[in-house]
């Protein structure tokens, strides 16, 4: 039987299509896990006497509004310090749909975990031996986080004492060190997010790139980064650090410098969700 030359084209385009539609069946679509920390001033605007805000909060609308924002950025996990009552910060996990966990505070500023995926465990202030009064009066909080695919993911959500004298913080960083040491040791993939309170030029910040710790801003990041004051950004305070196998993934690292993020300036009835600005980060799987 012979064919003729069309049908013998027609016949080799459609072995070679489906050639390559099983190649590229047999790779799979890289993963993004996309990370935010964010102080957000209990959710009350910022500044907090500009009218606006006021009437924002006595409407009930700022979990709604944050949510939304939020969602802007597809999150998988967020880390909130200066977390506002739990009925909020559960409504914004409702409405993005995650997953949430608090984290008391030693003072009047506790913390707040959100996961798109299931959060595995979760301890407050995870201290080795006892927990000193003075230390983590804002929040540090230790949860286990299941990502697909992949070894659990080990997730430290922290706010550390904001005086300009480090004493306080420094005992803080040390403690958390120690705690996290059997972790950083093992190679495991760990994230460290939140308002730290201090600049990447402190004695803080080297304890924490001396124990293992990669800031991912400093990796990846494109400028100074700053995250303080949603207005008229000073100072980089806020962090989303990696450790272990995740450290390496990282492909994106910025404030959110846009949005209900930031203040208007130029518009005195304005008001931003917070004087800090969001720090995201993305990994890629």
């Amino acid at each position: 039987m012979t064919i003729s030359r069309r049908q013998f084209c027609g016949t080799l385009g459609s072995g070679l299509a489906m050639a390559n539609a099983n190649v590229f069946a047999a790779e799979p679509e890289p993963r993004s896990l996309r990370v935010i920390a964010y102080n957000i001033y209990k959710l009350a605007g910022w500044p907090q006497q500009r009218h606006l805000a006021g009437q924002a909060v006595a409407k009930g609308q700022m979990a709604r509004r944050l949510a939304q924002e939020l969602s802007l950025h597809d999150p998988d996990i967020i880390n909130f310090s200066e977390s506002p009552k739990e009925q909020l910060t559960k409504e914004v996990a409702e409405i993005l749909g995650m997953n949430h966990v608090r984290f008391p505070s030693g003072g009047s500023w506790p913390g707040t975990l959100l996961s798109k995926s299931k959060i595995i465990d979760s301890q407050n202030a995870p201290v080795i031996g006892d927990r000193p009064k003075e230390l983590f009066t804002r929040h540090w909080g230790r949860a286990t986080v299941e990502i697909s695919g992949n070894e659990p993911l080990i997730i430290h959500s922290a706010h550390l004492y904001p005086t300009a004298d480090p004493t306080v913080r420094l005992r803080e960083v040390r403690a958390m060190i120690e705690s996290m040491r059997t972790d950083l040791d093992a190679g495991r993939s760990m994230l460290l997010i939140g308002d730290l309170n201090h600049g990447p030029d402190t004695k803080e910040y080297k304890l924490w790139i001396d124990a293992g710790w990669v800031d991912t801003f400093a990796k990846v990041g494109q400028g100074d980064g700053l995250t303080i004051k949603s207005d008229i950004p000073k100072w980089r305070i806020d962090y989303v650090m990696a450790a272990g196998p995740i450290a390496a993934r990282v492909v994106e690292s910025k404030p959110l410098f846009e949005g209900a993020f930031r203040l208007n300036i130029n518009d005195q009835e304005s008001f931003a969700l917070s004087d800090h600005l969001p720090q995201l980060a993305v990994f890629q799987y």
